[in-house]
């Protein structure tokens, strides 16, 4: 992993944002279109602000999430809300964004029909921002939870996954990690000290079984950590 360190979490905004953009410019160029998934969640919020006024043609960004919870987008809890609320405004607003929500009954039920959405994106993904919880879970995929030592292993067909939390709402879809791995950057954004210690224990294979361990082990695409306190 590439692992940055700032004095504060707008300075690492800023320079996360001022990268993903790189990486959108990127796409771009090579093929009239560029796509981006990113996370829910507090940490994420300034480098939303950041990005939403960037001087890209935005009408030709597809945006999506790398985890949803299984709410209503009128429910504080959706990550979906939020990326309308910080991220698709300004400039940002013409992007096309892409929901992992569907109106099926539940994550499970959803798995194919988001699945075939995701996939008309353009692809590879120009740039994965992910963030990591206090347990070392990125996305959705929780330590413990079933099904998440497949949904962890890069060699499984790339999908959406029908994920468990420890805490409510409990019911998530996420890419599973062989799907987030489909990108040509890939970001990690994380703030506070607990964290910090937490990712260099799982990058110095001191906590194996933390879901980030198998995400710091890839080197293609290399994780870029940015990190403040």
């Amino acid at each position: 992993m590439i692992l940055q360190r700032f004095a504060t979490t707008g300075e690492a905004a800023g320079s996360l944002a001022a990268e993903v953009t790189k990486a959108l410019q990127g796409g771009l160029a090579r093929r009239s279109a560029a796509s981006l998934a990113v996370p829910g969640g507090r940490t994420p919020v300034p480098l939303f602000q950041a990005m939403r006024n960037a001087e890209l043609d935005w009408s030709r960004v597809s945006i999506t999430l790398t985890d949803e919870r299984w709410v209503g987008t009128a429910d504080e809890a959706s990550n979906e809300a939020l990326v309308r609320r910080e991220l698709l405004q300004q400039r940002a607003a013409a992007a096309q964004f892409v929901p992992l929500q569907d109106g099926s009954r539940s994550a499970q039920d959803a798995l194919d029909c988001v699945w075939q959405s995701l996939k008309r994106m353009p692809r590879p993904f120009d740039a994965v921002v992910l963030g990591m919880g206090d347990d070392g879970h990125f996305a959705s995929l929780f330590p413990g939870s079933p099904g998440v030592s497949a949904a962890l292993d890069p060699g499984q067909k790339p999908a959406c996954v029908a994920m468990q939390a420890p805490a409510a709402p409990a019911s998530r879809i996420s890419l599973n990690l062989a799907a987030l791995l489909q990108t040509r950057r890939l970001f990690l954004f994380i703030t506070g000290v607990h964290k910090r210690d937490l990712l260099l224990a799982a990058a110095r294979g001191a906590e194996p079984a933390l879901p980030v361990a198998a995400l710091l082990s890839q080197r293609v695409p290399l994780p870029e950590v940015y990190w403040a306190p």
